[in-house]
This record gives C-alpha cells, structure tokens and sequence, in this order.
C-alpha cells in the first residue's frame, strides 16, 4: 500500500443529539477524496479519537469507508488501553477499513520493548496494516523502531514529536536493518509549517488538518512544496499557516476545535467538540475567518 499526496484526517461530526452523524461524516469525506485526498486517516486526532466509543468509532469508519468507495486508502484510529486498542483494531478490520493509525498507549510511558510488544499485539488482533504514531507518551528508539519495521503488517512511521535528531536516527537505523517500503511521514500538528523541514530529511509525506476545511489552500500548498514553488510556498507559510499556528496556540485543543469550527465555516454543520475540548470563541473564530480568506487569496482561489 503507497500513499501519496495530502493525507485528510476528517473531523467527527456531532448532531445536536450528541451521536455521531454519519451522513454528515460520509459527505464531508467524499467531498475530500473528490477533493483529490491522498488517503483518508478516520477516527484519528483531529476527529476526536480521544472522545470516541467503540460504537462512535465504527460508526465513523463505516461511514468512512462507503463514502470513500474504495478510491483511496481507509486509515481508522487505534490506540489507549491494550483491550481497547484490539477491540477498535479488530472493529475497523470488521468494517472495511485498509489499516490503523497507531496512536499511543494510555497515559503510561514505557520503555522501548514495551511498545514493541503493544505494536505487535494491536496489529495481530487486527490483521491489517499499520502505521505507528510517536507523540506524547509513545517515543520510540531507533532500535525499536527497526525491529517493528521487520513486521510484515507495519507499513509506517508518523513523527508527532519534531525530534530531528531521533527521527534521522531512526531513518537511518531502519534503512540499514531492512530494504523493505517503509514509509515516514510528518504526523505534527499544522503539519504544512514544518513540511520544508522534514523533506531536508527525506520525509515528504505529512498530515494536514487544513485540508479538512480548506483543501484549495492546502493542495496549493502541496503543489507549491512538490514543484519547488518557494515563493508561494513561503507566501502561504507566512501569511495563512503562521497566523493559524498563533491562533491555535493561544488554546489548548484547539488544534482540533479550530479545524472543526473552519469546517462549519465552510458550510458544514458538524456540531462542535466533546469534552475535554472547547469550541472557540467568537473572536477566535472571526478571526479564523479572515486566516481563511487570507488563505484562499494567497492560493488564487
């Protein structure tokens, strides 16, 4: 399995019932993957993995993987506890998804051969392919790293840290240990601000968020970085994904509220966040706004 392109990580829409809205989910994503989406990363971060039952998370992934019908890859989020990593792991491979994106263990950190063991043991359960995320509790060694890179089923690595030095380490140590395809990609929030950087390391894949409510800028910015466009790529770096990082800074979570709230200013009611988030405030939404407009000019839309 290749990806290729700009990865979409869609929110999880929330009626006014609480549930959630899987017509709103299937539009959102078809509208994505019309768009020109790479891959479709569903029920991950920036859909609300942290706030989903296993019944949400089905229902997204279900939902997901009609809408998309086959035309890209479906990625569903696992990760927590243990159990509850198998469970969501074998649900997605019950519903049709084509792999997991692996998202830490809850709320311990463990030492290397720890993760190697929680990798190996959600990936059996699943039987699907299997992109490792290292952010928060989840760091892994180089070591590590290669070891699991032997697996057949896990295809990748996303860097959620923006530790350069481990990540080259890490490159390097699993490119020595196996020729297999084995994929890195830039898992940061805002991931765009950080794509020059990343590529210097040979990593040119990235997750991005602003495709989930702006996937003309987006996909100008993509076309800009891949075709050595340097100066839209530092006129939308500086004059829309520098001031969106600013605002999505002055808030925590709001990495994923922002992105939800742009979606509903596009036009799609998707509800707002579940708790722990918060949904932002009017000024912080008006000015999201203008970041938007700001965005679409620069990118000629």
């Amino acid at each position: 399995m290749r990806l290729d392109g700009v990865l979409f990580f869609p929110v999880t829409p929330f009626g006014a019932d609480g549930a959630v809205a899987d017509q709103v989910l299937a539009e959102h994503v078809a509208k994505g993957v019309e768009a020109g989406a790479g891959g479709v990363f569903t029920a991950c971060g920036t859909g609300e993995f942290n706030a989903l039952d296993l019944d949400d998370h089905t229902t997204a992934v279900t939902a997901s993987v009609a809408a998309t019908a086959g035309r890209v890859p479906v990625f569903a989020g696992a990760g927590g506890a243990l159990p509850t990593a198998k469970a969501l792991a074998r649900a997605a491979a019950d519903h049709g998804a084509d792999g997991l994106l692996l998202m830490p263990p809850y709320l311990v950190t463990a030492p290397p051969g720890g993760l190697v063991r929680y990798v190996l043991e959600v990936t059996e359960a699943g039987g699907l392919p299997v992109i490792i995320y290292q952010r928060g509790t989840a760091r892994f060694s180089p070591a590590a790293v290669a070891e699991l890179a032997q697996a057949p089923n896990v295809i990748g690595f996303k860097d959620g840290l923006g530790d350069f030095d481990l990540l080259q380490r890490i490159i390097l140590t699993v490119r020595r240990a196996t020729d297999r395809d084995f994929t890195f990609f830039n898992g940061l929030p805002t991931a765009e601000l950080t794509v020059p950087a990343y590529r210097g390391l040979g990593v040119a894949l990235y997750s991005s968020a602003v495709f989930a409510f702006a996937p003309e800028i987006a996909l100008a910015f993509h076309r800009a970085v891949t075709s050595g466009d340097e100066d839209l790529t530092q006129r939308l770096l500086t004059g829309f994904y520098l001031p969106l990082v600013e605002l999505r800074d002055l808030v925590p979570g709001y990495a994923v509220s922002l992105v939800k709230a742009g979606v509903r200013l596009r036009g799609l009611d998707v509800g707002g966040v579940r708790a722990p988030l918060v949904d932002p405030s009017p000024e912080h939404v008006a000015a999201l706004e203008k970041i938007i407009a700001t965005g679409l000019e620069i990118a000629g839309t």
